[in-house]
């Protein structure tokens, strides 16, 4: 992707000044409520650090075995940021239901709420069962094992996600629209990407927000269009130009990348993780694994700005190879406009929203993108 001088257009030049407010005043609670998750996350977990003694002694008792009743504090730490966190979680949903953005009722809410807990409790016993196993093997240097290891995980969860934590949330279907379908597969030819199949999520099953995705590697690899962009709101070429953003990922390789870079930053969150643990005995000790998993809290939102930084390139790079791919930035300035208004995106957030939140370039950065596409082309 070329080095672009864009300029900042003024969001009320592109959109309408109702929305723009409308969007600001979801976006402004929508953010606040996750400062607040956050904030009750990282607070829950060092009152489980500060308890942790006690906790492992009772978790002990009928967990028989030291990697048992590591297992059994990150149940507990799983199951109680769950339960801390799920009265904001269900604002942010009564939120999103007042503004018209989730379709869901309370309780296909809470269910789905239930399976994220479900998968998210079986990756965190495997990560303590095996870093308290490795600390107990290899001692201080364990967390450089623990690293391969998780790297590893990592590429195995990317894996499996379309087979196996998908199916949990989505249905899929093949695209029956075969000329669109062909369409979409001559733009993954320019592109260099084989597409065997676009298939289509029920998404409108939870929101009215149009989106569309790449997961899976290799062989798992599913490019897949939310059917919320196919129900009339969006054209043709829209739909085509949103395919061809996630087919420039696969071009370039981008789920590979991140698990690349999920692994690197490993490296120093672990070391750092067994040297804080390291000062109370170590961690192949059950009860400092809510101290592990509060370290692990702290770092991940420390290194927020570098995550979505590097994710925010990643996006900017798969939309000019859309670009390239399409020849047509009008429909994805078009796209880019609708999506924002649809999904309620703010074009213009705040800096700290952006440094933290932002996972993407702002609407306004991908229409001014597409504006020099149009201008160079």
């Amino acid at each position: 992707m070329p080095e672009l001088e864009l300029p900042r257009p003024d969001p009320a030049d592109v959109f309408p000044a109702a929305e723009l407010e409308r969007i600001e005043t979801y976006r402004g609670v929508a953010r606040w409520l996750w400062v607040g998750s956050t904030a009750i996350e990282l607070l829950v977990l060092a009152l489980l650090a500060w308890r942790a003694r006690r906790l492992a002694a009772r978790a002990a008792c009928w967990a028989r075995g030291r990697l048992r009743t590591a297992a059994a504090m990150g149940i507990v730490a799983s199951l109680a940021v769950w339960l801390a966190t799920l009265p904001v979680g269900a604002a942010g949903h009564w939120w999103g239901r007042r503004y018209g953005l989730s379709a869901q009722g309370y309780g296909a809410w809470l269910s789905d709420r239930a399976l994220s807990l479900l998968v998210t409790t079986v990756l965190v016993v495997l990560v303590v069962a095996g870093c308290v196993f490795l600390a107990g093997r290899l001692g201080r240097g364990w967390w450089t094992a623990a690293a391969l290891g998780l790297a590893g995980l990592g590429v195995l969860v990317v894996l499996v996600q379309p087979l196996v934590v998908q199916p949990l949330f989505n249905r899929f279907a093949p695209l029956r629209d075969p000329s669109l379908a062909a369409e979409i597969e001559v733009v993954g030819a320019r592109l260099g990407v084989d597409v065997a199949a676009v298939e289509v999520a029920d998404a409108s099953r939870r929101t009215t927000a149009a989106n569309a995705q790449v997961t899976g590697i290799g062989p798992t690899r599913r490019v897949a269009v939310y059917d919320t962009l196919l129900d009339g709101r969006f054209g043709r070429d829209e739909i085509v130009a949103v395919s061809a953003h996630e087919l420039a990922h696969v071009a370039r390789h981008h789920v590979w990348k991140g698990a690349a870079w999920f692994a690197l930053l490993a490296i120093p969150g672990l070391a750092l993780i067994a040297w804080v643990t390291s000062r109370r005995g170590g961690l192949r000790d059950p009860a400092l694994v809510p101290l592990a998993l509060l370290c692990a809290f702290v770092l991940f939102v420390a290194t927020l700005p570098v995550q979505n930084a590097v994710s925010r390139r990643y996006e900017a790079e798969a939309d000019w190879l859309a670009l390239t791919a399409t020849r047509d930035p009008d429909a994805a300035i078009e796209l880019d406009r609708r999506l924002a208004l649809t999904g309620l995106v703010d074009p213009d957030p705040p800096g700290w929203a952006r440094i933290l939140l932002a996972t993407h370039p702002t609407a306004l950065e991908r229409i001014a993108m597409a504006e020099a596409f149009r201008r160079g082309s």
